[in-house]
C-alpha cells in the first residue's frame, strides 16, 4: 500500500521566488546601485510616498521608493489575507475558515490565486498573511489570523506565503504579540523568553526560514515596554541574526512608527503609508546629532533594494486584470469554503433531501457577510448567499422568513435552517480614523468581543425556531470560537460556516445535500463557558502572555472543551487501523494506517500530538506536532506519513536556546486534541533512542 506524506515541505515550497534567485548576483546589483545614490535618495527608500486612496478605503496601493532617474522601481503595497483590496476581487472564505481546512497546499493555491490577482492590479507587495496566534477567540481580528496553536499556524502561514511570492513579495504581520485590536495601539505585551519563542514567534520562523518571507510587518504595541517598531530584540536580534532574515520591515500604517533614530536603529526599514518620523530633514537632524550613522541608513536601503532587484520589479511580466476574479479563482473559492465548513452536531438530520420541506430563516441567509471591513476588506462582483446557495439548487424546496415563524407555520416543514452569527458590526479590525466604509453608510465598526455568545437576538432566534420547528440546523457565521453552550441541546445540527466568501451559497448547499462531505476541523476551541478561556479584557493596557492558551489551557487546567481543538464530524467515520513509529537519524517516522469504515466518500483529519512526560521545566500537557488530510472512499484504506524533527521537541532555555532534553516523550495519533486513541512512548537518554514498552 503506497505511503502519502501528510505535509511535502519542497511541494510547497515549489515556484516560491524568494527561493530561486541568484543571492550573489542580486547583492552585487543591489550594492552597486547604493553606491551611486545620494542620501536624499537613500531616504526616499525607507518611506512610503503615495497612495491611490484614502487610508481606510478599498481603492489605494501603497507605493514606495520610486526613483526613476536610477531606474529603482515602487513597491505597490496592498492587503490583504483574504483577497485583493483594490476594486473588486475574489473574496476568498477568512483565514480562520481557511485554517479549519487544516490543508497547507489548498492555502498555497489561495496564496497563489490572490498574488495573482494583486499582480494583475498592479501591485507587488500583498500585506499578508496574518500570523497573529489567536491567544483568545475574542480578538476582534481573529477570522485574520489562521489558529490558536502555532504548529498549525506555521504550516498554513508558510503555504500560504509561498504560494504568493510565485507572483509578489509577501509580507507576514504583525510582528508581535498582536492579539487585541481595541487598545492595539498603545498595549503592552508582557512576555518571557520562553513563551515568546515557543509560542508566539515559530509561526512567524517558518514563514522566514522555510518561505523566505520577503518582508515583514511589525505591530503597533509594545513587547516588554518597547514598540515593536523600535525593539532592537524583534527586529534585529531575532528577525536578523537568530533567523537570518534578508528581507525588510515595513511600519504598521500611522502610528506603527513612533520615532526617527530608535526606529531606523532597531531596524525599521520603510515607514508606512508616507513619511513622519522618516521625513529626510528629521532623519539628517538625527544624523547631525549623531543619533544615526551613514551605516545605518545604507543597511536598512540595502534590504529594500535587494528584494526589488531579487523580485525583478523593473522587469515584471505583466499579469492581464482577467485574472481578477476569473472562473479558477471562483472555483476555488467555493472548494476552500467546502473543505472549510466544521460539523460539530448532527442528529441524523444532514444531509438534507430535496424531498424535504424547508424554512430557511434569519436575516443572515440573505446577507452578503464577507467579514470585517478594516484593512483585509474585499468587494466582489457577485456574492453567493445562504438562499442564493438553496435558491439554485435543483429541486429543493424552501420558504424564507427574516425571523422566527409562528409554530403552526413551522409545522409545515420538515425541517428549519436557521444562519445565525456575527456581522462586522460585532468583530473585527477596529480604526477609530475611518467613520464610514466606502461603499455604504453603516460603520466599519469591528473591536473585540467581550463576550463569546452571539449578540442576544440571534440566540433568541435559534432558541424560538428550535422550541417550534420539528427539527432544526443552525449554520453559524463567524470568525472563530463562539460559545453555543447555551443553545447546542436543543438543536439537531450546527454548521460552522465561517465568513464563507463570495462563492459561500454554492458550497452551503452542496453540503447540506450531501455532494460535499464536511471535512473541516476545529484551529480554535469551542469553550462551554467564558471563564473556560481564562482571564480577557478588551480594555487592557497590559497583558501578560505565558506558555498556556487555548486547548493547551483547558489541558493545564484539567479542563474540557465543548468542541476540542481539531474536532469535527463527517457524515461518514474513520479509523485509525495501525500506527509504526520509526526512529531515523534526527527524526520520527510516524506511519499511520487509516480506514473509512461508513458507506460515503469523505476526507479524514488525522491529528498528531507529543508530550513530553517528565521534563525538568512546566510544558504543555501535549502539543500539536503533525496534521493531514486523507481522502478515502467508503471502506478504503490508505496509509499518511508524519515525519517529526527533533527540532520540534525542544523547549527553549534563555542561557542555552533549544534544549532535547533526556525524558519520555509519548506520541499521540488521534481526530482532536481530545480524541487520541493511540499512544506510544519513547526515551531519549541523551544520546540514542529507545521505545518503552507498553502499558
Amino acid at each position: 500500500m503506497s505511503i502519502i506524506k501528510a505535509f511535502d515541505l519542497k511541494e510547497i515550497q515549489r515556484g516560491n521566488k524568494a527561493l530561486e534567485f541568484d543571492k550573489t548576483h542580486v547583492d552585487s546589483l543591489a550594492k552597486a546601485r547604493l553606491a551611486t545614490m545620494s542620501l536624499e535618495e537613500k531616504i526616499e527608500q525607507l518611506h512610503g510616498s503615495k497612495s491611490s486612496g484614502d487610508m481606510g478605503t478599498e481603492k489605494g496601493l501603497y507605493w514606495s521608493g520610486e526613483n526613476s532617474a536610477q531606474e529603482i522601481p515602487p513597491f505597490k503595497m496592498v492587503d490583504g489575507p483574504r483577497g485583493l483590496r483594490a476594486g473588486f476581487a475574489t473574496a476568498f472564505p477568512v483565514p480562520m475558515a481557511r485554517g479549519a481546512s487544516f490543508d497547507p497546499a489548498l492555502e498555497k493555491r489561495v496564496g497563489m490565486a490572490i498574488g495573482e490577482e494583486v499582480a494583475a492590479a498592479g501591485g507587488n507587495v500583498l500585506l499578508a498573511p496574518t500570523i497573529n496566534l489567536l491567544r483568545h477567540p475574542g480578538w476582534g481580528r481573529a477570522q485574520e489570523t489562521y489558529s490558536e496553536d502555532p504548529f498549525h499556524m506555521g504550516l498554513m502561514g508558510l503555504a500560504f506565503v509561498s504560494g504568493a511570492q510565485n507572483f509578489v513579495l509577501a509580507s507576514p504581520k504583525h510582528f508581535a504579540l498582536n492579539n487585541l485590536e481595541t487598545t492595539r495601539f498603545e498595549v503592552n505585551s508582557e512576555i518571557d523568553e520562553r513563551a515568546l519563542h515557543e509560542v508566539y514567534l515559530p509561526h512567524f520562523r517558518r514563514s522566514i526560514v522555510d518561505g523566505c518571507a520577503a518582508s515583514i510587518m511589525s505591530a503597533y504595541n509594545k513587547v516588554n515596554g518597547t514598540y515593536c517598531g523600535e525593539n532592537s530584540n524583534l527586529l534585529e536580534r531575532i528577525l536578523r541574526v537568530d533567523w537570518n532574515f534578508e528581507g525588510f520591515v515595513e511600519s504598521d500604517w500611522l502610528l506603527g512608527t513612533r520615532s526617527t533614530a530608535p526606529s531606523i536603529n532597531a531596524g525599521m526599514d520603510i515607514e508606512m503609508p508616507a513619511a513622519y518620523w522618516f521625513k529626510r530633514e528629521k532623519i539628517e537632524e538625527s544624523m547631525a546629532k549623531g543619533e544615526i550613522l551613514i551605516e545605518t541608513i545604507d543597511r536598512n536601503v540595502l534590504r529594500v533594494l535587494r528584494q526589488k532587484f531579487a523580485f525583478g520589479l523593473n522587469s515584471q511580466i505583466s499579469v492581464s486584470k482577467a485574472r481578477i476574479e476569473c472562473e479558477e479563482h471562483l472555483s476555488l473559492a467555493q472548494e476552500v469554503a467546502e473543505k472549510s465548513f466544521v460539523l460539530l452536531k448532527n442528529e441524523g438530520v444532514l444531509p438534507l433531501k430535496v424531498t424535504q420541506n424547508i424554512a430557511l430563516i434569519g436575516k443572515l441567509a440573505v446577507t452578503e457577510n464577507l467579514g470585517d471591513r478594516g484593512s483585509s476588506m474585499v468587494r466582489s462582483t457577485n456574492v453567493s448567499t445562504p438562499f442564493d446557495g438553496l435558491e439554485n439548487w435543483n429541486g429543493a424546496s424552501f420558504t424564507y422568513f427574516e425571523d422566527a415563524p409562528e409554530s403552526e407555520v413551522l409545522e409545515g416543514f420538515d425541517v428549519a435552517v436557521v444562519v445565525a452569527g456575527y456581522t462586522y458590526q460585532d468583530e473585527g479590525e477596529y480604526i477609530p480614523t475611518l467613520n464610514k466604509e466606502s461603499s455604504g453608510d453603516d460603520l466599519a465598526r469591528g473591536g473585540d468581543r467581550s463576550s463569546m455568545r452571539l449578540p442576544i437576538d440571534q440566540e433568541q432566534l435559534i432558541v424560538i425556531v428550535s422550541s417550534r420547528a420539528k427539527k432544526t440546523v443552525v449554520l453559524l457565521e463567524t470568525g472563530s470560537s463562539v460559545n453555543v453552550y447555551s443553545w447546542i441541546d436543543s438543536i439537531e445540527a450546527l454548521l460552522v460556516i465561517w465568513y464563507p466568501g463570495c462563492e459561500g451559497g454554492k458550497a452551503i448547499a452542496r453540503t447540506l445535500f450531501g455532494e460535499v462531505n464536511p471535512s473541516g476541523r476545529l484551529p480554535a476551541l469551542f469553550p462551554k463557558s467564558d471563564d473556560q478561556l481564562g482571564e480577557w479584557d478588551i480594555n487592557a493596557k497590559e497583558v501578560k502572555h505565558g506558555l498556556f492558551h487555548g486547548y493547551r489551557y483547558l489541558d493545564h487546567n484539567h479542563e474540557r472543551a465543548l468542541f476540542p481543538f481539531g474536532f469535527g464530524l463527517s457524515y461518514t467515520e474513520f479509523k485509525v487501523k495501525s500506527v509504526i513509529i520509526n526512529r531515523n537519524k534526527r527524526h520520527f517516522s510516524i506511519i499511520v494506517g487509516l480506514s473509512n469504515a461508513g458507506k460515503v466518500d469523505g476526507i479524514c483529519v488525522p491529528q498528531l500530538y507529543v508530550s513530553c512526560l517528565n521534563s525538568r521545566v512546566e510544558r504543555p500537557k501535549k502539543e500539536l506536532k503533525g496534521f493531514g488530510r486523507l481522502s478515502l472512499r467508503a471502506n478504503e484504506k490508505l496509509n499518511l506519513e508524519f515525519e517529526v524533527r527533533d527540532s520540534d521537541l525542544c523547549f527553549y532555555d534563555r542561557k542555552e536556546g533549544w534544549v532535547l532534553e533526556d525524558c519520555l516523550y509519548r506520541f499521540f495519533i488521534g481526530f482532536s486534541s481530545d480524541d487520541l486513541p493511540f499512544s506510544q512512548t519513547w526515551r531519549f537518554d541523551g544520546v540514542s533512542w529507545t521505545q518503552e514498552a507498553q502499558e
